[in-house]
């Protein structure tokens, strides 16, 4: 991403790059906190590493990610977009949408603190509960307070409810792959495929296999009625190994 300078003059550049479980923009949680197992490292920039930026942080459990939707090809203003929420058949007002077509594509996500790594007067975050594209830019992280930022009387519109989530399964040889693959987190998978990651206007009896790639493997699967069964996995890069 390029630095860039409003009419104000104001300069807005990342402070450092997020690492998530997700290659790429598919099966990417569509609202934080969806995937709570799903665990990902905040890296900073120098200057913006340094420990003394971080003194008090250990007194917060969540933090507010601003950051920059840079995998979204965005070259005009789009006053309409069609929210996967409401099956991607329907168009709402881009500013009542969290849609990553933006005139900015800013995006703002609460994430659950872990730990706070501290190493030679450098820090990194480890968070969990991401919604990001590995190696996303941030802008900048904010720590979140509950009697101001959670409010009781708050209404969700037309996103008012959690959304139903699918039974995961997998396969018998798929289980045998992932037994002995200590970089996979099988529960922060279960919990990313039971998001349904497939597109909002996909056919009611859609018999396709997808694929996710998840922690430097894809995973392929198919839904019936509201059960995910992962039938197949395969590191990424190595299609001739699928198992």
């Amino acid at each position: 991403m390029t630095n860039s300078t409003d009419d104000m003059g104001v300069l807005v550049k990342p402070i450092g790059v997020i690492r998530t479980p997700f290659a790429d923009k598919f099966a990417v949680p569509r609202q934080p906190g969806l995937a709570p197992h799903a665990k990902a490292v905040i890296e900073f920039y120098p200057p913006y590493d340094d420990e003394q930026a971080f003194v008090g942080i250990d007194g917060f459990s969540h933090l507010h990610i601003l950051f920059v939707f840079d995998r979204i090809d965005y070259t005009k203003f789009r006053a309409r977009v069609r929210p996967p929420r409401l099956g991607g058949n329907i168009s709402m007002g881009v500013f009542a949408t969290r849609s990553p077509f933006r005139p900015n594509r800013i995006g703002l996500s609460v994430v659950k603190i872990n730990k706070v790594i501290r190493e030679k007067g450098k820090v990194k975050i480890e968070v969990s509960g991401a919604d990001l594209v590995d190696s996303t830019p941030i802008l900048d992280i904010k720590p979140y307070i509950p009697f101001v930022d959670s409010i009781e009387s708050a209404k969700g519109g037309f996103a008012s409810t959690k959304p139903k989530c699918l039974n995961v399964q997998f396969s018998d040889c798929a289980l045998e792959f992932l037994k002995n693959e200590n970089s996979v987190d099988l529960k922060a998978v279960e919990e990313i495929l039971s998001q349904d990651p497939r597109p909002a206007y996909k056919d009611i009896h859609d018999k396709k296999e997808y694929s996710a790639t998840l922690y430097g493997f894809i995973f392929r699967f198919t839904v019936d009625g509201d059960i995910l069964c992962v039938n197949s996995v395969m590191k990424n890069g190595d299609e001739h190994e699928e198992v």
